[in-house]
Parts: C-alpha cells; structure tokens; sequence
C-alpha cells in the first residue's frame, strides 16, 4: 500500500500542461506514486483554470477531470472541514481555501500534502507533511 497524498490543484495543471514538461513529468511520477486524495474544490479550481486561465475547450477539461476523478480518491467537502480549515487558518496563517485543502488532507490520513506553493517541509498538526515536488531537494520523495 502506497503512502497517501493529498495532490493540490497546481499538480494537475501542470500534469495536463504542454509547457512545463520537465513539471508535467514530475507531476506524473507523483500521481503514479501515491495513494491520491483530492477534493471536490481541486476538480472546480482545475476546471476554473484550464476553462479561464488556460482557455481550453470545456470539452477537453471534462475529459481530463474524468481521468483525475478515475486515479484519485474524491473527497466532498463537509462542514467539519469547513471548520477545521477555519482552524488552520488561524493557526499556521495559510489562505482559508488552502487551509480547505489541508482540512481535507488531514480528514483522509494524508501523509504529504503535493503541492508548489506553501511551505515546503512545514508538518501540520504533527500528522501531515507539505512537500513541494518540483523542488530539487524533494527528488528521492519522488
């Protein structure tokens, strides 16, 4: 049994991205790698991106949610997350839906949080650990 990871929104974008290769394949190895948890905001925030950000055809994103939805374990979210976010956002200062995120990550037993944007090494509630993937010195976690 693979460890469990929480994969954040930025994984997947880059996963489907065609400019960011040497993240693509990265994102990939961590997706192939882990037991993947994400939650219902990571698909919205993924569509909002490719939809907005990205301009991708609505038909494009829908087949790839459906392939993220097919390799990971989809979590909705629920009003103790909601509250337990609140939490860690008084406490470690994180934006509330990153905190969202990591409410997540620790309701489903999370041991890594994938990610490339919060702090890199920070153990949250001494139970999950904040890995930013794309960091050369996070390889061998890879």
């Amino acid at each position: 049994m693979n460890d469990k990871a929480f994969i954040d929104t930025n994984v997947f974008i880059y996963l489907y991205s065609e400019d960011e290769t040497q993240k693509q394949h990265i994102s990939q190895k961590a997706v192939e790698k882990f037991d993947c948890i994400i939650s219902t905001q990571v698909l919205n925030e993924f569509g909002n991106v490719c939809i907005g950000k990205l301009n991708q055809p609505p038909e494009d994103v829908e087949l790839a949610i459906n392939e993220i939805i097919g390799q990971c374990t989809v979590l909705t979210i629920e009003k103790h997350t909601i509250m337990q976010a609140l939490q860690i956002h008084k406490r470690y200062g994180y934006k509330y839906f990153d905190s969202l995120m990591i409410a997540s990550a620790l309701y489903s037993g999370c041991k890594y949080f994938l990610t490339e944007d919060l702090s890199d090494g920070q153990v949250i509630d001494n139970k999950l650990t904040i890995i930013n993937i794309y960091s050369e010195k996070n390889a061998e976690i890879i």
